[in-house]
């Protein structure tokens, strides 16, 4: 483990040094979208029933990608955070999500580079298994997964890549001793930590679609040699996002998730109770709608 941070910082150093000497007018392209949500719900002697609501969501997709000849960079930062108050609960978190990558080439043929990769995920707070707000089932590095990878990319243009490395590490990280005690998110029972090796493949698509309307997915699928290569791990983000005006825009993101080490528990309504029978794999599934203020830059 302390080889890998070794390794990594060592990586780290060499990228920003590496974009230090560079003519960063030329040679980069840098960017990004940060958007902001609102939503309230007020109710006042309403016969139809409900409660009183109000949730913010924000997000922000940073990137900055290098090319030079036969040699290509490409880094994106995902990040997004959520909280709902739903009547007289407390707040909750309703979206949570850090992804950063990176990605370095060198031409091989045509539009196939020679590529290594570093992906890191994890999230900003605390999870809670609502509605008991005293049970904490995630936290920042609880879980965490780092992928370093050697492989091939196929990059025809500008707003797609795929990428296929038959040599990668994963790491999955719960930093949390409750939660690794518990054996939470695939690692052994009283480890904080727990390393695959297998394939990895990724898919990355971004574009304006029609005038206005932009859609952007990443898909990532890995498959362990070691055990149950067939149980494969899933993470597919989707985002379409709709200009309204240059400040307001209105967006539609999902995330779809299946990993068979991560168990969710299974409830079944007896007797007017929701009651926990079990717990196996089974696929995630969220989807958030805002519509907000955005800034493109």
């Amino acid at each position: 483990m302390k080889r890998f941070f070794i390794l990594l910082l060592v990586c780290l150093f060499f990228n920003i040094n590496y974009a230090q000497t560079i003519d960063t007018t030329k040679l980069w392209k840098k960017g990004g979208v940060g958007s902001l949500n609102f939503n309230q719900v007020s109710l006042s002697n309403w016969a139809a029933g409900g409660e009183n609501s109000i949730s913010a969501s924000a997000f922000v997709n940073l990137f900055a990608n290098y090319q030079k000849e036969k040699t290509s960079w490409d880094n994106t930062l995902d990040m997004a955070y959520g909280m709902t108050k739903i009547g007289k609960a407390n707040l909750r978190k309703s979206d949570d999500k850090i992804d950063l990558n990176s990605k370095y080439g060198h031409l091989a043929i045509n539009n196939w580079y020679y590529s290594a990769l570093i992906n890191f995920k994890s999230q900003f707070a605390d999870g809670y298994s609502y509605p008991n707000d005293s049970v904490v089932v995630s936290k920042f590095a609880a879980p965490a997964y780092i992928l370093l990878s050697l492989g091939m990319d196929y990059k025809p243009n500008d707003f797609f890549s795929l990428y296929f490395s038959p040599a990668t590490g994963k790491i999955t990280i719960v930093n949390g001793q409750k939660l690794a005690d518990a054996g939470a998110y695939g690692v052994d029972s009283g480890k904080t930590h727990r390393e695959e090796f297998g394939a990895y493949i990724t898919v990355a698509f971004k574009k304006d679609i029609i005038q206005n309307v932009s859609f952007s997915t990443k898909l990532d699928l890995f498959s362990n040699y070691a055990h149950n290569p067939q149980n494969i791990d899933v993470n597919w983000d989707a985002m379409l996002a709709f200009k309204i005006n240059n400040y307001i825009t209105a967006n539609i993101a999902t995330s779809l998730i299946y990993d068979d080490d991560t168990k969710i528990p299974i409830m079944k309504d007896i007797n007017g109770v929701n009651t926990q029978i079990g717990e196996g794999a089974r696929t995630q599934f969220k989807e958030v709608f805002g519509l907000g203020l955005s800034y493109k830059f």
